[in-house]
């Protein structure tokens, strides 16, 4: 299965560099990713999925999420045909960001209709307590409701659950035992093993102090508990620290029937490959911009290629780790610029008028990486699309 290369490109534009000077920047050539899974997986992935704003929308996007449903669940046909599964509804998303509960929870009857017309392509959604605003939240049983009304909702639509943090409990737990009341009393409830998701206060603020303390490694003693004592109600945990020894560390502690997914979109090749010890399976807000390499690179490493996976994932980490640099909270505004890119959709508008959160600088660097990785689909296309956003920001072609 060989990795097919397109000609030397011979397209160019201007691009702006950081000392405020322009560069004639010429694309480089670009390996052409299959658009379907070629072989098998071995490790499971999802993909964090965005959602693609109704530009024609008539709402004021700083307070009304308007989605175009036609291209999001296209986006997550796009995913399932690569042999990736779907994150819904999460940080990706704009969950918590632009995306409300109700809209949400919408966007979660869709895919998951969706994915069983499909014969059940893999979807996991989230189900946390975003609809209980934090200064609402006097106690844990208010945290605990919360929690319930949305895994009945979830559990309704026929979805399975990725369990969310919760910046509710962030404010109302103060010791771990607070944490462990919380997840015990909702674990019990669920109906299939979920996936705990462990967010990190880089992606969002409002969860500093998770699982009762400020000192990580306490942290991780009180989430390993937790999970390791509902072992049969969770499916895994999703990380995302960006601290790949801290994961690694955590990962060998886990029962071992419960999945570590990595969450480190720094460090997830080496995350993924693993070591003799074992190794991550992924769910990833990455996947959404780089799905084609993604699913080439997993289907190598299944053929026993390890080369081949770190030689096609390994560039793509470069591109990811600018996507997701402080302040890590804005990195879903360069996974739409690159589905924008990439024709996924045909305007660079976010719900909660997110595009504006990242500088020119930042979206010109980001097509420079994305073209050395190989992950401009159709580069005339992107070409064009980057000289458009270019000029509405004063830089002509």
């Amino acid at each position: 299965m060989n990795k097919p290369v397109l000609p030397v490109s011979s397209l160019s534009l201007k691009l702006p560099k950081a000392d405020r000077s322009i560069e004639t920047y010429r694309l480089a050539a670009s390996p052409a990713f299959p658009s379907r899974l070629e072989g098998t997986l071995n490790r499971v992935a999802f993909s964090a999925a965005h959602v693609v704003s109704d530009s024609m929308a008539d709402v004021d996007p700083w307070l009304n999420a308007a989605v175009d449903w036609d291209r999001t669940i296209a986006f997550r046909e796009h995913v399932w045909d690569l042999g990736l599964g779907v994150a819904e509804a999460m940080d990706t998303a704009q969950r918590g960001m632009g995306l409300d509960w109700p809209t949400s929870l919408e966007l979660i009857q869709r895919s998951v209709r969706a994915a069983k017309a499909r014969g059940h392509a893999l979807v996991f959604s989230g189900a946390g307590t975003d609809h209980l605003a934090v200064e609402d939240a006097k106690n844990l049983d208010d945290v605990i409701r919360a929690y319930e009304e949305q895994i009945a909702a979830v559990e309704k639509a026929g979805g399975r659950i990725i369990l969310m943090a919760s910046r509710a409990l962030a404010k109302i737990g103060r010791k771990p035992d607070d944490y462990a009341k919380v997840y015990d009393r909702v674990l019990s409830q669920v109906a299939e093993p979920v996936i705990i998701h462990w967010l990190g206060d880089m992606f969002d603020p409002a969860l500093r102090n998770y699982w009762g303390t400020s000192n990580l490694d306490e942290a991780m003693d009180v989430a390993v508990g937790v999970i390791n004592t509902n072992a049969s109600k969770v499916d895994g945990v999703k990380v995302s620290l960006l601290d790949e020894q801290r994961e690694i560390d955590m990962r060998r502690r886990l029962d071992k029937d419960v999945k570590m997914y990595t969450g480190d979109d720094f460090n997830y090749a080496e995350l993924i490959a693993g070591d003799a010890q074992g190794f991550s399976h992924a769910l990833l807000g990455i996947f959404d911009a780089i799905a084609p390499a993604a699913s080439y690179a997993l289907s190598r490493l299944a053929a026993g290629d390890a080369a081949g996976f770190h030689d096609v994932l390994g560039p793509t980490v470069p591109l990811s780790r600018h996507i997701f640099k402080a302040p890590t909270r804005f990195y879903k505004t360069g996974i739409v610029f690159m589905a924008y890119l990439n024709g996924h959709q045909d305007h660079f508008n976010m719900v909660g008028g997110q595009e504006s959160t990242r500088s020119t600088l930042h979206l010109a660097e980001l097509f420079r990486l994305a073209d050395k990785a190989g992950l401009l689909a159709n580069p005339e296309l992107a070409t064009r699309r980057m000289k458009d956003v270019l000029a509405t920001r004063g830089i002509e072609a």
